[in-house]
């Protein structure tokens, strides 16, 4: 037990609220669970005890389960929405005895893994406010529930801490949608982006200096103390070189190509470097990158209002034709063949 602990160590992991409440949600609609949580790698233990923590990479393959099974597009947001912020625990309780919103924000950006290892929140002052959202550990282009789950939590909070009405100015998200549904609108404002190479929300930068209404600064002394304590006896770093090549090209590849260069350059190592490490985990860039193209072609195709012509630009072919033959390499077949059987399927 202690030798399966340890290893556990090294992989993020989160307090399971979300996987939990997406449990719940699916218990009422009368979803048969125990195939998706098999599916996903869980058990009905772990999605039902408040103590235990879940990987996260198993939590957003089970939001993406969930998702399918009730036909939810959006389902983070869904469940975000009548979620008790209360609920965030301490996290909750540092940002919400600050003395303004800034602090709220930056208490956020510092005590965020402790609700989840693999996201790292950034929040950053200058000609405006940015709160940002970045992976570790665990492959961002997997998910879209999680990270507009996150996003409407940090809204929501905004909004409860204050009691002001505040709306974003813009919205960044590095996964594909077409559109949200327009009734999100007055929560996530007129500007929403996909396809982006950034997770973040801005606001004006007066927003910082908006007071939090139950400022209490002996509380929040309190909790800054046991959030540190938590911080320090959990804190590590991830060394998985794959999954941050794979973040890193995600949102370049509607671009193009990624070449080697620009990806060691936004990781900070050398091309030298990033081949003798990828080495290391017995892999190369060019496989990373025709591995990651294969996962995404098999996301996209699921979005049925997505042409395969702006699936294969998504990927970064330039022409379709390309994709056409990489995917037939993949998988045998035709991207459009498997959309015709899919249709098939859930008619």
């Amino acid at each position: 037990m202690r030798k399966s602990m340890k290893s556990l160590g090294h992989v993020p992991t989160a307090n399971g609220g979300i996987s939990r409440a997406a449990y719940d949600l699916a218990s009422r609609a009368d979803i048969k669970l125990e195939p998706l949580l098999k599916a996903a790698g869980l058990t009905p233990r772990q999605v039902t005890n408040l103590d235990t923590r879940i990987d996260v990479a198993t939590q957003v393959a089970f939001l993406n389960l969930v998702a399918r099974a009730l036909d939810d597009e959006v389902l983070g947001i869904r469940l975000a929405m009548p979620m008790d912020l209360r609920e965030l625990g301490l996290l909750y309780y540092v940002m919400a005895s600050s003395d303004t919103l800034g602090d709220a924000l930056a208490r956020a950006s510092r005590y965020s893994t402790l609700q989840n290892e693999g996201v790292h929140i950034t929040y950053r002052v200058g000609r405006d406010v940015s709160v940002s959202f970045e992976y570790f550990g665990v492959a961002r282009q997997a998910d879209r529930h999680q990270i507009e789950f996150f996003v409407t939590i940090v809204l929501r909070t905004c909004r409860e801490l204050t009691g002001l009405d505040l709306m974003p100015t813009r919205i960044r998200l590095v996964h594909h949608r077409a559109r949200l549904p327009s009734k999100l609108g007055k929560l996530f404002g007129s500007d929403v982006r996909f396809d982006c190479g950034i997770d973040d929300i801005t606001f004006p930068k007066s927003v910082a200096r908006a007071p939090v209404t139950q400022a209490d600064p002996y509380l929040n002394s309190l909790t800054v103390r046991y959030c540190d304590e938590a911080l320090a006896s959990r804190r590590h770093r991830s060394t998985d070189w794959r999954l941050k090549v794979e973040n890193a090209m995600a949102p370049l590849l509607p671009h193009g190509r990624p070449q080697i260069e620009d990806i060691s350059r936004r990781l900070g190592v050398s091309p030298r470097t990033l081949a003798r490490r990828l080495a290391a985990e017995k892999t190369n860039f060019n496989a990373v990158l025709d591995n990651l193209r294969r996962d995404l072609a098999g996301r996209y195709l699921q979005e049925r209002d997505l042409p395969i012509s702006e699936v294969a630009w998504l990927l970064g072919y330039r022409e379709p034709s390309a994709f056409n033959h990489a995917f037939r390499r993949w998988n045998g077949t035709t991207p459009k063949r498997v959309r015709t059987a899919a249709d098939r399927s859930s008619a």
